[in-house]
């Protein structure tokens, strides 16, 4: 039988990016869905091989430019392991922090944007808006930039906190809480949302350890792993925090996997803010372009960014990577559209694309 094949992207607003997908149809109902990328291709990783230690933030933080403080504190580290640097106490805990507000952020994004795909109101839409642009302000007076922070620096951060840091994010946690807590009462209730989610791009958990995905989408199929609590950094290891799980592994569930992590990451706020020592010193090393003297131990450092686990292994030169490769986990999480979209309707393609949260300049690294 011959079905009829459509392109879809690389421009449509639900593709999130720069991303075409062929799909065969036999009249509504999809029989296979490819995904075609390198629309964006940047070739970062040789990149970076080019440039001194210090002056590759600028790249990983475009990356994921949604949560761009995750892949920037994710590298800086990786030299800060090359050269063998301890991170200030007070930086670890700021660090901590800040990685937890930008999860946040880019969750508010991910679920204003989801709720669109799924056409539903936009109340969502603005009321996610409206909380990220209290996080977004936050960032940015830490860090002088709104988008693209560059707040990492070799032992530290770039600069001390505002003198009133601990108070605001103390209130943003408060208002945060406050006002997530009231999304359920429109989602749950809203039976379109329900109807384009629930039971929408099944996972298994068995698929999902194949496929390796990671992150909301791994534990949305029952999946309990955190690289947080599997291989603790900074303070993580001292903080309480549960790992948000569902046994369903459709896109309802990867909804509520993100929806749960957002207090999760509040509730590590606080008690980073608490241990956190007063007035510490969290300024880091300066720039310097002659870049550090790292030793040539291969280096593998990982995180659990807000899409899932990322990872760097680099071979470490004097002044810049020799050899660096980037595991973007939305990459992974890519790779499993063609299994969970098959015999699906068109329609439903674009919530499956929207609850696995896609970053494509990630992908197309």
């Amino acid at each position: 039988m011959s079905y009829m094949r459509i392109n879809i992207g690389p421009i449509h607003p639900s593709t999130h990016g720069v991303l075409r997908l062929v799909v065969d149809l036999d009249g509504d109902t999809v029989k296979n869905v490819e995904p075609h990328i390198g629309f964006l291709h940047r070739g970062v990783e040789k990149l970076m091989e080019t440039r001194m230690y210090m002056q590759n933030p600028s790249y990983t933080e475009k990356l994921d430019y949604v949560a761009p403080m995750g892949w920037d504190e994710l590298y800086v580290n990786s030299v800060e392991m090359a050269l063998n640097s301890e991170v200030k106490e007070g930086a670890q805990y700021a660090r901590m922090i800040l990685l937890e507000f930008q999860r946040i952020a880019s969750h508010l994004l991910w679920l204003g944007t989801f709720c669109n795909d799924v056409g539903q109101m936009f109340t969502m839409f603005m009321w996610t808006f409206r909380e990220r642009a209290k996080v977004l302000k936050l960032l940015e007076d830490v860090s002088g930039s709104r988008m693209f922070y560059v707040n990492m620096r070799i032992g530290g951060l770039v600069r001390q906190l505002p003198p009133d840091f601990a108070s605001r994010a103390y209130a943003l946690t408060d208002y945060l809480e406050s006002h997530i807590k009231e999304y359920p009462d429109v989602l749950d209730s809203n039976g379109i949302f329900m109807e384009r989610t629930k039971g929408i791009g099944k996972l298994s958990k068995e698929e999902a350890i194949n496929w390796g995905v990671s992150g909301p989408v791994l534990r949305a199929s029952g999946i309990e792993k955190d690289v947080r609590k599997d291989l603790p950094y900074y303070f993580y290891g001292k903080t309480k925090f549960n790992i948000p799980t569902s046994m369903q592994g459709d896109a309802y569930a990867r909804y509520k996997v993100r929806y749960s992590e957002m207090f999760e990451s509040i509730s590590i706020i606080r008690q980073a803010l608490e241990m956190m020592p007063k007035n510490s010193d969290v300024v880091g090393l300066p720039i310097k372009l002659i870049g550090p003297q790292a030793k040539s131990d291969i280096i593998m450092n990982r995180r659990e960014l807000p899409r899932g686990e990322g990872l760097i292994y680099m071979v470490p030169d004097k002044q810049r990577p020799y050899r660096i490769y980037l595991r973007s986990p939305t990459y992974t999480n890519l790779q499993v559209l063609p299994s969970i979209a098959k015999e699906i309707k068109l329609a439903d393609l674009f919530s499956i694309l929207g609850s696995l949260d896609i970053v494509m300049a990630e992908i197309d690294k």
